[in-house]
């Protein structure tokens, strides 16, 4: 398989790209090619959240990670009728961002305590998390989804210890190569933890059917645009968080050439 922007294969920015026409998909007239740009990140959303975490209505998910991908995992949780959608993350800004977009709870963790282990660290920001937002270990009130899309060691601790009993937990996030994870509690609690690489048949699909019938709006995600000629710009301000006036980043758009 060649993906696009993953060494040794270019990526798409120009004026043409090649590829076969049975892997284009068609965008329904009342979508925008800028909608068209954001299916890629979605559809990561709509396989982690739908096709591997199998959520059903009225279920509670916690995302850790308030990025683009995060915050569209929320939202495709959010349009397939999750009753919680609770966002995670180490940045006041993004939670509050997330809040005002999918997110019905958000958590900012508690700063880890001089001498503390990692693992301590996570069990401990876990009970907080459930005292602070009234979540348990089975029940209506438990979580009942895991999305983990930061990469950190100590979210996907964090994540293994909040996850219900017989709960889900999905791992998109690329970071740390290896975790310590507490095996026991794994298996007694009986989770079904999963491995999410991109996306695959059919979340395009989905992806475009949820903003094209407005259950999705991506056009608040957008928050900086660049011409064609500003690339490095823009990724210069990607790389950065914000932008020269000091307005962070969730994604930024690079315009066609003229």
């Amino acid at each position: 398989m060649q993906f696009a922007a993953t060494p040794p294969y270019d990526g798409t920015l120009g004026r043409y790209y090649k590829l076969p026409a049975s892997l284009a998909y068609l965008l329904p007239e009342n979508l925008s090619l800028e909608d068209g740009a954001m299916m890629e990140p979605l559809s990561v959303g709509v396989h982690s959240v739908r096709t591997l975490g199998q959520i059903k209505a009225n279920q509670t998910v916690a995302v850790f990670g308030a990025g683009p991908v995060g915050l569209l995992a929320l939202a495709v949780a959010k349009a397939l009728g999750a009753k919680r959608t609770i966002a995670v993350d180490i940045d006041q800004g993004r939670l509050d961002f997330a809040k005002s977009y999918a997110a019905t709870d958000v958590w900012l963790p508690p700063k880890k305590n001089e001498g503390e282990s990692m693992i301590d660290y996570s069990k401990r920001n876990a009970e907080e998390m459930k005292a602070k937002l009234g979540l348990t270990d089975r029940g209506a009130t438990s979580v009942d989804l895991i999305i983990e899309a930061s990469g950190a060691a100590v979210c996907v601790q964090t994540g293994l210890f909040l996850v219900r009993t017989g709960g889900t937990f999905i791992q998109v996030g690329m970071g740390t190569p290896e975790v310590t994870v507490p095996i026991t509690m794994l298996l007694v609690k009986e989770l079904t933890v999963k491995g999410s690489f991109r996306y695959g048949p059919g979340d395009y699909e989905l992806a475009i059917a949820l903003v094209a019938q407005d259950k999705i709006n991506l056009k608040p995600l957008v928050t900086h645009r660049f011409k064609f000629d500003d690339a490095v710009e823009a990724f210069q301000t990607t790389k950065a968080g914000k932008s020269a006036d000091g307005k962070g980043v969730i994604k930024a758009i690079i315009d066609g050439p003229q």
